[in-house]
């Protein structure tokens, strides 16, 4: 039930608005950069790892300080670290688009998720601080159809700054709305902070952080250097130690930058996977089914947009849909159910080949639609609403840590499976197509065919793409196993009585306990 004070001060509505836009850019600049990977890769000269790292750099960044930015919110005060993250994010953006080659546009881009970082740690926690009760489940739900509405016009946004004015302008187009969200958070938003703070782990973020840079790292760089080849091994191994330490350092800590103890609660253990599991399957894919539309299949951004479609709009009414049940129906369904659907849509998707157009996808857009809208919003309810609510921030930012944490590890370990797949995949269709190649040939390198420009093999277009919609196919299989395994999780480890009683989601036949 919602307290006088929360009720009666319209300023509530002015947080969810301002939270809104926030996601809404965030959101829609990750869409837009998808579309725009092509361009980019033809404009700077970029490499298959070059365009991994577009994504990954911005990903890594803002798992990496999501943590930290959720302790120096409930320590600082919320709507100053939402503030200080979207003028970073600003910035970054005009530091995207002056970029001229690889390496400044994915440092700019690494810097675009520090700031990111700041405004996900902050956006859910500022509702929660906002809303109780049944308002909660509303502002939820329309926080929830908002990051459906950014994935539903991201790419054709995208297309048509790309193939209209240039792919620069898809990070130009921040500047305006992050100038007015500030300009409105620090006029119109309360601000709220844990009357209690943490310091501020550095142990824990040093850790953290350069243990998830090892494993991003090695993953990406696996097929080029050779997987058993010193660099490799030890910065996997690197990876393994950090992480491990620093799960030591939490737990000798008196006051965490991550409470180990959230953990004890199955359903946050769940909630985590699920995000995980998300991001790491179908969000992923985005990069590789992009390649396919632009360039196996030869679609300008605008029209690879338009054909983004059917799973972007379906998310957005869903999402709408899936905020407005979390009130009535137990989130583990929701969850479950979701991550269901987008598991049997990334199968769907998989039954590729040289012959292939956009629609052979659109089975599986469609059910992947509808499930990527049904868990957005109850991911983001459930994390909330396993913890107290002195503890928001640090809930919200370690659920959106396991979001970035998937999608950087996803596209790392899809790109690195794809990479080993492709040229054997290309070489099979090669012998059994009869395909003969001048004598010393050699394919090209698998870095390159992952690129997917069919001209590398002159005349023997068929065979490259049969062999590159073979290994697309292969981590299609493989996303789908982790999106139905992340279901699996929903629905065993979610459960009723774990939430707390200050306006969380009460899921309908279960009971819900109070926790002190």
């Amino acid at each position: 039930m919602s307290t006088p004070s929360q009720s009666s001060d319209p300023r509530r509505w002015w947080t969810l608005g301002v939270v809104c836009v926030a996601t809404f850019m965030l959101l829609l600049d990750v869409t837009i950069v998808n579309v725009a990977l092509p361009d980019i890769q033809k404009d700077l000269g970029s490499s298959f790892q070059d365009l991994q790292w577009v994504v990954d750099a911005y990903a890594l960044t803002l798992a990496a300080f999501l943590l930290t930015a959720g302790s120096l919110a409930d320590r600082l005060g919320r709507r100053r670290i939402f503030v200080g993250g979207l003028a970073l994010f600003t910035v970054a953006s005009l530091l995207c688009g002056l970029s001229g080659a690889p390496t400044p546009l994915n440092l700019s881009r690494a810097l675009q998720g520090v700031g990111g970082a700041a405004m996900f740690a902050t956006s859910l926690a500022l509702l929660a601080a906002a809303f109780t009760g049944r308002e909660r489940g509303t502002a939820l739900g329309i926080w929830g159809a908002t990051t459906g509405a950014a994935v539903a016009v991201g790419p054709l946004v995208g297309g048509v700054l790309v193939e209209h004015v240039s792919w620069q302008s898809i990070f130009y187009v921040n500047l305006p709305i992050g100038l007015a969200a500030i300009a409105v958070t620090l006029r119109m938003v309360s601000e709220s902070k844990d009357p209690d703070p943490a310091p501020i782990d550095w142990a824990g973020l040093l850790t953290f952080s350069a243990g998830l840079f090892a494993l991003v790292f090695g993953l990406v760089r696996g097929n080029g250097e050779g997987w058993g080849s010193a660099q490799i091994v030890g910065l996997l191994i690197g990876a393994v130690v950090l992480l491990v330490i620093f799960v030591f350092v939490e737990r000798r800590q008196e006051r965490p930058m991550l409470d180990l103890m959230l953990f004890r609660k199955p359903s946050f253990v769940g909630v985590s996977i699920v995000a995980f599991a998300l991001s790491a399957s179908i969000f992923a894919m985005f990069l590789y089914l992009t390649l396919f539309m632009q360039n196996i299949l030869g679609y300008g951004p605008l029209e690879a947009g338009l054909r983004f479609l059917p799973i972007t709009v379906l998310s957005f009414f869903a999402a709408a849909l899936s905020g407005n049940l979390t009130e009535r129906v137990p989130v583990r369904i929701l969850l479950a159910t979701g991550l269901g659907l987008v598991g049997i849509g990334l199968l769907l998707m998989s039954g590729l080949d040289a012959d292939s157009g956009w629609t052979a996808l659109l089975p599986g857009f469609l059910l992947s639609g509808v499930g990527v809208g049904l868990c957005n919003p109850a991911i983001a309810s459930t994390a909330v609403g396993v913890v107290e609510q002195r503890r928001a921030g640090m809930a919200s930012g370690v659920n959106s840590t396991f979001r970035q944490v998937g999608i950087a590890t996803g596209i790392a370990g899809l790109g690195a499976i794809f990479q080993a797949s492709v040229t054997t995949k290309i070489t099979d269709a090669l012998r059994d197509a009869g395909a003969q190649r001048p004598p010393g040939a050699k394919l090209p390198p698998a870095e390159v065919l992952a690129q997917g420009n069919p001209r590398v093999l002159g005349p023997l277009h068929d065979a490259f793409v049969t062999g590159w919609t073979g290994a697309l196919n292969e981590i299609l299989v493989i996303a789908a196993i982790v999106a139905l395994a992340g279901a699996v999780a929903a629905a065993v480890l979610i459960r009723g009585r774990d939430f707390v009683a200050h306006g969380a989601p009460a899921p309908a036949p279960e009971p819900v306990a109070r926790e002190d």
